[in-house]
This record gives C-alpha cells, structure tokens and sequence, in this order.
C-alpha cells in the first residue's frame, strides 16, 4: 500500500483533512467579527495544523518513534477541532447538519489516523541493503 504512495498529498486522510480544513475556512467566514481572533483562528489553525502534522508524519518515515509521534499529533489536532466546532453550533455559528456533517469528517478522520498509527510498518522508510 505505502509503497504506492509518493507523496502526502496521495494519502486519503490528508486530503480528507484538507476538504475538511477548506470547509471550516468557508464557515468562518461568516462568523460574528468579534469572534475573528478567538474561534476563527483556533477553529482554522487546529484545522490546517491536521494536514501540516500528517506532511511532517511523512518525511520522517524512517523513524517509526517520530512518524507516530507526528499522526499522534494530528490525531490531537483533530479532536481540538471538533473541540471547537461543538463551541461555533452552541454559540450557533454552525447549524446542527453543518456540526454533525464536520464532526463525521473528523471522526473520519481520526479514524484513518488510529489505523495508521496501529500499523505503522507498513508505512515507513526501509533502507535498502
């Protein structure tokens, strides 16, 4: 399977990050202005920091301790965001199917992130003898 891959980009859960990060961007938008340096920027950094982690989880694939440290951290970034989506539906910035569709996403998400960090052999670099 990892062998497959070429480059983060490739993998489903970044892009699946990524979607959900862009979907985040365009809600906020929206958003009262007041909230624009407290739940916007935690709502869009947490987001974007899950796609930043899984590229660097890539790069250090030769080292199975740092290649799940990173996912780790990503899979931390992720619940941080569903953190804040559960704050934007209750101060109701978010209506219930637009949290219940980015909540899946993360639980999705999160998901993927679990499976790559239980089996991280199979991603990672093997020098070549």
């Amino acid at each position: 399977m990892a062998d497959r891959i070429n480059s983060y980009k490739e993998l489903r859960v970044y892009q699946n990050a990524r979607d959900a990060a862009m979907k985040v961007f365009e809600l906020t938008k929206r958003f009262p202005k007041e909230e624009k340096y407290s739940l916007v920027d935690q709502m869009r950094r947490s987001s974007r920091s899950v796609c930043a982690n899984i590229a660097e989880a890539w790069r250090k694939r030769r080292y199975e301790g740092a290649f799940i440290s990173k996912l780790s951290d990503s899979e931390t970034e992720a619940c941080e965001t569903q953190v804040w989506i559960e704050f934007a539906w209750r101060c109701k910035y978010l209506d219930e199917e637009e949290m219940k569709t980015l909540d899946g996403a993360y639980d999705h998400i999160l998901a993927q992130l679990v499976t790559m960090i239980d089996s991280p052999k199979k991603w990672l670099v093997h020098a070549k003898k």
